[in-house]
């Protein structure tokens, strides 16, 4: 169904390929992940497969990609838009209309879809995505998951015979990945699609998988069934790293597979929960200042006639990393805005420092705390990167060269010169991060902070806020991320339609869950082991870091 034949992708002014020398073949009714570290290529391939590049990207591309026999070079996007369904990393700037569902309908109109036809599929997908409560709304009011949920539908209606997904759960809570991924599931099985899926957090996705197509830095590629590919790759979930630690062969790729071996690791681990490793990474010191950096009171807030809080209480304090969880639509980026003074009470109160962030002016609110949004270029302004890390510096008093030191921590291979727009997904978000992070914000709140972020991006990421709790400050993240939560989050909110369901240590709120618990919990049981790193310290193994294997193409 998919054919490329010694494809390489240079852009304009990049010193090397993007992609070189790929040749490859997806079957018709396939599903093919695509895996890879940040900036690797893969959005890039995909959008090869549309024609999107290069034909909208620009650059060189030698080689052919072919869809179904047609090829991309010869084919403009709107000449395969009745065979291939695409949806890029940022849903929003895909959309032409205002509402739910005119956005359904539109590559509907577009194909000359006749109108009883045309409103079946539509109430098909509703239902299918689980987005039915949202359908008269506009998609501007809609959270960030529930846009994710409106754009795979808006090119699922057309009933193309290949879908193309860039990160399409990077956004979606849980239940909402699970509720997707069982859609395309069904499209696959049932309908015979081929899709094309590009997705950093593997534990939601390698299971259902038919194939794995890793891409490598160097831009070669390695394709083959998942358990082939992932027994070698140094990208792997969580429990294809408790196998690997545990010695199991082959490698379980789901937690079902791993429960059946967890009696016998059980027997090796000793029957007293682990300890947090003081020094190592995620641990903070216990007994953390009872310094309040700010606080929500009986809080009620929220946008455009959408109640999206209610009768909130939360505290955060100083030394203190809390991940706020729950469902898209939830209130969890409301409650964030609400902490920076972008969304204003209508009852109740919010305190950062002791003020009411509404009675501050911007440039003292900075100051105070410091807000990465879920879509990074809300705050990226600048022609190149390095110009956005000294004009980081110079707007937050820093020492010259400060941001582009957190920059080259966080995401090591990201140029001077690049333009943000030109990054990956993930380098956007981290280089947002990093501008806040120049002005060492003592309350630091991060909306979705992983979308985008490979395992090792995020290793590095718990590591940097590990060292901004111990140095004292505060951190509130927005996320459906359940294994960043278990590296990194000494507590956990859960919101549930705006009001507060849980809050407590993590482990006490995450165990308790079959929704939020990282998969090394459910592998394990009710015990209190969260991460790998927890299992190798109860078994007395010091994880030593060894080198990477090298996979040819």
């Amino acid at each position: 169904m998919i054919d490329f034949r010694d494809v390489s992708m240079t852009y304009e002014g990049a010193p090397a390929p993007v992609l070189d020398g790929v040749t490859l073949s997806v079957g018709e009714g396939e599903l093919c992940l695509v895996i890879g570290p940040s900036g690797s290529g893969k959005s890039t391939l995909l959008g090869c497969v549309n024609g999107l590049v290069p034909h909208f990207t620009g650059g060189a591309l030698r080689g052919d990609v072919s869809v179904a026999g047609r090829s991309t070079r010869d084919n403009h996007p709107r000449d395969l838009a009745d065979m291939v369904g695409y949806v890029g990393q940022d849903p929003v700037a895909g959309f032409v209309t205002d509402a739910v569902e005119d956005e359904l309908a539109y590559a509907m109109e577009s194909l000359a879809v006749v109108p009883a036809v045309m409103r079946k599929r539509v109430e098909e997908t509703l239902d299918l995505l689980g987005i039915v409560d949202v359908r008269g709304r506009p998609l501007a009011t809609l959270s960030a998951g529930q846009q994710q949920r409106v754009a795979i539908g808006a090119a699922m209606t057309a009933h193309p015979r290949v879908l193309v997904l860039d990160e399409p759960t990077s956004a979606l809570d849980p239940q909402g990945a699970e509720e997707v991924l069982a859609a395309l599931r069904r499209l696959v099985h049932d309908l015979g699609l081929t899709i094309l899926v590009a997705e950093h957090r593997l534990e939601r996705v390698v299971q259902l998988a038919d194939s794995v197509l890793l891409l490598q830095k160097a831009g070669g590629v390695v394709k083959g069934s998942p358990a082939d590919v992932l027994a070698t790759s140094p990208l792997v979930p969580p429990v294809v790293e408790l196998g690997r630690l545990a010695g199991w062969q082959p490698v379980p790729l789901s937690v079902r597979d791993a429960r059946r071996r967890a009696p016998e690791l059980l027997d090796r681990l000793p029957a007293t929960d682990p300890e947090p490793l003081p020094g190592g990474i995620g641990w903070v010191e216990s007994g953390a200042p009872e310094t309040v950096l700010a606080r929500t009171e009986s809080l009620v807030a929220g946008y455009r006639g959408v109640t999206a809080l209610r009768d909130v209480d939360c505290a955060f304090r100083a030394g203190e990393v809390v991940a706020v969880m729950g469902r898209n639509g939830s209130g969890k980026s409301t409650l964030l805005k609400a902490l920076m003074g972008l969304v204003s009470p209508t009852a109740g109160s919010v305190t950062v420092a002791g003020a009411s962030p509404g009675s501050l002016r911007p440039s003292s609110m900075v100051r105070l705390a410091g807000l990465v949004p879920s879509q990074p270029t809300d705050i990226l302004y600048a022609e190149s990167v390095g110009e956005e890390c000294r004009t980081a510096d110079s707007d937050a008093g820093a020492v010259a060269g400060t941001c582009r030191s957190l920059l080259s921590t966080l995401a090591p291979d990201v140029p001077d010169e690049r333009h943000p727009r030109d990054l990956s997904e993930g380098q956007r978000l981290v280089l947002a991060m990093c501008v806040v992070l120049a002005a060492a914000p003592p309350l630091l709140l991060l909306d979705e902070p992983t979308r985008g972020l490979d395992y090792a991006a995020k290793r590095r990421l718990v590591e940097m806020l590990t060292a901004v709790a111990r140095d004292g400050r505060g951190v509130v993240l927005a996320t459906h991320d359940v294994e960043l939560v278990a590296d990194v989050a000494q507590r956990v909110v859960v919101l549930a339609d705006g009001e507060v369901v849980a809050d407590g240590p993590t482990a006490d709120v995450v165990i308790a869950s079959s929704v939020f618990a990282p998969q090394v919990a459910k592998v394990l049981g009710s015990r209190r082991w969260l991460t790998v790193a927890d299992v190798a310290r109860s078994l007395a193994w010091q994880p030593v870091p060894t080198p990477l294997p090298v996979i040819s193409p």
